[in-house]
């Protein structure tokens, strides 16, 4: 087994595009030339699974060949094949993308604890950084990290006691919308002030566009152009916001693979 760049995305609230971001993020990853393996975690919403069984079912139907990740399901929830899942992708992978569920379990424990690079998605509102930290109702300045703040914490300081190695905790601020506001305002430095408490960085995710939810049928992302059809402005820009997400992961060799 090989010992592939390990990326989790985990975030125990739904509706904040993780699964949209995970595939975008493997697909990427894919077209710069990494071997990219996706494990989903969700056996019952299979949200990845079927993004990317609709992208294979795009390429037969076009008889065209696109960026793919090799992925699969995880069908038993269990530790035992949670690890033999990973083993099998880690064959053939030199990145590994892990989808876990919205819900807090022991499978998901354990593949937080696999991370080399932790992503947490979160809408740009107060009620998605509750999961992380708690807010004064008058000035919102961060009163005290929250329990999943302080379950990821345990989870880097037991992954770095067993290997040794630490883990990149990025929290990415998905659905931005496109107008100031004083909320994104007050978001913003309240997750500023939060990362340096609790030890992550933050970086832009994937504006809120009418397209992500478009393209899910036929498994495309923004940098299947050619298959888009016709393609505006806004298309272009988040393409840029896409490739601008996944230079800021920070995954080893994607730099280097893009100016090739």
């Amino acid at each position: 087994m090989t010992n592939p760049h390990t990326i989790v995305f985990a975030n125990e609230k739904g509706g904040t595009g993780k699964s949209t971001t995970a595939v975008h993020t493997a697909v990427a990853l894919a077209a710069s030339g990494h071997r990219v393996g996706v494990l989903d975690l969700d056996h019952r919403q299979r949200t990845t699974t079927r993004y990317l069984e609709n992208r294979g079912a795009t390429m037969r139907r076009l008889e065209t060949e696109l960026p793919q990740p090799a992925f699969e399901v995880l069908e038993d929830q269990s530790i035992e094949a949670l690890e033999a899942a990973v083993a099998r992708l880690a064959d053939r992978a030199d990145v590994l993308v892990i989808d876990t569920p919205g819900r807090d379990d022991a499978v998901a424990r354990a593949a937080i604890l696999k991370a080399d690079t932790l992503v947490t998605p979160m809408n740009d509102s107060f009620v998605d950084l509750d999961l992380i930290g708690q807010v004064h109702p008058d000035n919102f300045k961060i009163t005290k990290p929250s329990f999943y703040a302080e379950l990821i914490w345990n989870s880097r300081t037991q992954r770095a006691k067993t290997t040794g190695k630490s883990v990149d905790w990025v929290v990415l601020r998905n659905r931005l919308q496109h107008i100031q506001s004083h909320n994104l305002q007050r978001v913003g430095a309240a997750l500023d002030e939060l990362a340096r408490r609790v030890g992550f960085r933050v970086i832009p995710g994937l504006g809120e566009r009418v397209i992500f939810r478009e393209l899910f049928p036929k498994g495309l992302t923004l940098l299947d152009l050619k298959q888009l059809g016709e393609v505006g402005i806004g298309h272009i820009a988040a393409r840029q916001e896409l490739r601008e997400m996944v230079a800021a992961l920070g995954v080893p060799g994607v730099e280097a693979r893009e100016a090739a």
